[in-house]
């Protein structure tokens, strides 16, 4: 069975307070809809991928996705699925799954159901969940009467159905205000078969579904910790730079880059959290590319890793290891540098320093050392 997927992104998410549309939201560093589309683009049953809403502020999401694939949506939910349906339509699929880009954590086992439901003969098929709360129904924040609750269903998206069926239902309710596909379906005659959904599956609508959407996606990481040692002598005639920053000195550090000796020592602790290596696998110093390079495009190249792996940086210590020069009045700065750079919240980076009480190497002031640690969650 050739089955296709609709993505409807073209909601302005009035409900969530923001000025930037909900689907364009982050979630661990990636939008709301990106996330959305790598679930059906990574399933292996879904031949096909179409996203409906705004062009370029999809392409701009959605830098991987083909823009041969991007469907403008229309002023309603029903007029952007039909939109996404009859670009379908040149090249007809057997089956659809139409999806909220609102749904960023679809598992899996979710649109498995519902393709199973329609490869087993099923002309429409919605996930779905019992509702499990006491229902009451109000006027003027006063209750009127308790709802039976039983026979009822919370329904989520995908919704899959037969693709002529549900193209030709679309065109039937054209102008209708019908909520869901499953409701268009339900006004053509079709039999709507219900799949189980899950809790993961949530609908971000308000800024607190952000949260908890946040919250489910921690939990399906596994926190890594990695470390990093970095030393550089000092030389003449060089700025220093330490942590992104240039520091006033009588000395710069000698290196075949900038010998940002604290960026250094923080992507060797990012690359090992990543099992990538270190610095010098990423980077060769035998490459005349790197020569005087700023190290801030290493901590970029990085913290870009960890996102590429599906992950985001949790935290970052750093600690400047010398006698001179004083580290104190740079270290907010240095915090902000690193932080834009590993596109974190300076709240999650730490920069502080220590003497060795003038013992060995940088005790004497013959250069700075600097170790680092970081969190990461990854997949």
């Amino acid at each position: 069975m050739r089955i296709a997927a609709l993505i409807l992104a073209a909601g302005s998410g009035t409900r969530f307070g923001s000025a930037t549309p909900k689907q364009f939201v982050a979630i661990g560093g990636v939008p709301i809809v990106a996330r959305a589309v790598r679930a059906f683009v990574s399933h292996p049953r879904i031949g096909r991928v179409m996203l409906v809403g705004p062009v370029e502020s999809l392409a701009a999401a959605c830098p991987d996705f083909p823009r041969s694939g991007l469907v403008p949506g229309g002023a309603t939910r029903q007029d952007s699925a039909r939109a996404g349906l009859e670009a379908l339509a040149a090249d007809p699929p057997d089956a659809v799954l139409i999806h909220d880009a609102a749904r960023p954590l679809v598992p899996a086992r979710v649109i498995d159901a519902v393709c199973d439901a329609l490869a087993g003969g099923a002309e429409a098929a919605l996930p779905a969940l019992p509702v499990t709360d006491t229902l009451k129904r109000a006027e003027a924040a006063i209750v009127t009467e308790t709802v039976p609750r039983e026979g009822l269903w919370r329904v989520q998206t995908p919704q899959g159905f037969r693709f002529g069926s549900i193209l030709a239902a679309h065109r039937a309710a054209a102008g209708l205000s019908l909520t869901d596909d499953g409701a268009v379906a339900e006004a053509a005659g079709m039999t709507v078969h219900l799949v189980p959904g899950s809790e993961e599956n949530l609908k971000v609508t308000t800024p607190d579904d952000l949260t908890r959407a946040e919250a489910l996606l921690d939990a399906r990481l596994t926190p890594r910790i990695g470390t990093g040692f970095d030393v550089h002598r000092f030389a003449p005639d060089r700025p220093l730079m330490l942590c992104g920053i240039h520091v006033p000195h009588s000395f710069g550090l000698a290196g075949y880059s900038d010998a940002d000796v604290g960026i250094h020592a923080l992507c060797d602790a990012i690359y090992g959290a990543l099992a990538e290596g270190d610095i010098g696998t990423q980077f060769p110093p035998s490459d005349s590319t790197w020569k005087d390079a700023d190290s801030a495009l290493f901590l970029k190249h990085a913290a870009d890793r960890v996102a590429a792996r599906g992950g985001r940086i949790v935290h970052a210590d750093v600690t400047l290891i010398c006698e001179r020069p004083k580290i104190a009045p740079h270290a907010a700065a240095m915090r902000e540098r690193l932080a834009a750079l590993m596109g974190v919240d300076a709240g999650a980076v730490s920069v502080k320093a220590t003497t060795t009480e003038r013992l060995g190497f940088t005790g004497r002031g013959e250069g700075i050392a600097a170790q680092a640690a970081v969190t990461v969650l990854l997949p």
